[in-house]
């Protein structure tokens, strides 16, 4: 179901007219509310599927209004983002913490809210269609870690992993393994130059992650932030939202798990990339020489055809002389002269065609070397 109602909560009515604004051209039945509580109050009457709400009000805050719309049932599944003047790494993660989806910073031009607004129609889309999978998998998930100890699912997940050839069932293969310890888990792969890929429980990863992804990416290999822990490897990086604080020994060990397993998934991922290389580059190598094999078949055909117009000429002059000489009244010496000229003519084109010949017979163990190196 796409995103048709948005409800923009702001203690300053400029912000809200400048939404206002934005939006009026677009197919959203919009209501806007002017404070935390007022937001509470008629968010479940109008059903929003999207709240842009601001983190700085007065009384109760963005982070506060989150926390009580996540922790109700009735509207725990409508998407927030927030809006702020700041946008640090740790107000995001705080407003991830909270379960907002996204996150925009004061001022934001129209382009900017519409490209955010689209994204999130697209997460919440893909969230519809995709829980009857989410149920089937975390059922499945939680009977596997029931009948298998924590070192058994990660033999079972290196063991499966070596028969996966794309990143797309490798990523998911990663988060379904990191939820049979029921760790929540997003995941990107910066295998391609396009884009990264993300992966989740969920089918995508919501923007303020991403967001997170590319901030972090480069700065360092851990990072753990209360319940949270950021993995980050040269290819993969994993975010975990709900590491067991309450028990320190299974969060060192979880922690150890889940850098374990990150490690040799990026291992499979460069195998899988190292093979992608290699069947590239033998298709170029097919297209190379299939196009040599057919430039030396036009080159020897073009020798043939010369070697067949000499011979044709060469017996054309011996007629015409066979027809002349005896009526051109020469003596004896002059014809025995003509004939040795036009014998030795035809000796030198012998010669040649023996050089073709060989040229031709080079040819021909090149094609056989290239036919060798197609049919490997």
């Amino acid at each position: 179901m796409p995103v048709t109602r948005i409800l923009a909560v702001d203690d300053e009515p400029f912000n809200l007219e400048i939404i206002e604004e934005i939006l009026l051209d677009l197919d959203f039945e919009l209501k806007m509310a002017s404070s935390g509580p007022e937001c509470l109050s008629v968010v479940e009457e109008f059903a929003p599927q999207v709240i842009l709400l601001d983190v700085s009000m007065p009384k109760m805050n963005g982070y506060e209004v989150c926390r009580k719309l996540k922790a109700n049932p009735s509207t725990a599944h409508i998407i927030v983002m927030f809006v702020s003047a700041r946008g640090t790494v740790e107000e995001r993660m705080e407003g991830y913490a909270v379960g907002a989806e996204d996150y925009i910073v004061k001022p934001f031009g129209p382009d900017e809210l519409k490209s955010k607004l689209k994204i999130l129609n697209q997460v919440l889309i893909e969230k519809k269609s995709l829980e009857q999978q989410i149920e089937e998998a975390t059922s499945t998930a939680f009977n596997a870690m029931a009948n298998s100890s924590e070192m058994g699912q990660i033999v079972n997940y290196i063991e499966s992993i070596g028969m996966i050839n794309n990143t797309k069932a490798l990523g998911e293969s990663l988060v379904h393994c990191l939820r049979t310890f029921d760790l929540q888990s997003n995941v990107e792969f910066r295998s391609s130059i396009d884009a990264p890929e993300h992966f989740s429980l969920n089918g995508t990863c919501s923007p303020i992650v991403i967001e997170l992804f590319d901030m972090l990416k480069n700065k360092g290999r851990l990072h753990e932030f209360s319940h949270r822990i950021l993995v980050n490897y040269e290819l993969i990086s994993l975010l975990v939202l709900n590491m067991p604080d309450h028990d320190p020994d299974k969060h060192g060990r979880i922690r150890d798990h889940v850098c374990f397993i990150v490690s040799v998934t990026e291992q499979q991922l460069r195998a899988i990339m190292t093979r992608e290389a290699l069947e590239l580059q033998q298709t170029k190598l097919n297209d190379a020489i299939t196009m040599v094999n057919s430039k030396f078949h036009g080159l020897i055909e073009l020798l043939n055809e010369n070697r067949k117009s000499n011979e044709a000429v060469f017996k054309r002059l011996q007629e015409e002389l066979e027809d002349r000489i005896p009526t051109m009244g020469l003596d004896e010496d002059q014809e025995v002269f003509i004939y040795q000229k036009v014998d030795h003519a035809i000796q030198k084109s012998v010669a040649r065609e023996e050089s073709v010949k060989g040229v031709k017979a080079a040819f021909y163990e090149i094609e056989q070397d290239l036919s060798t190196l197609l049919s490997k």
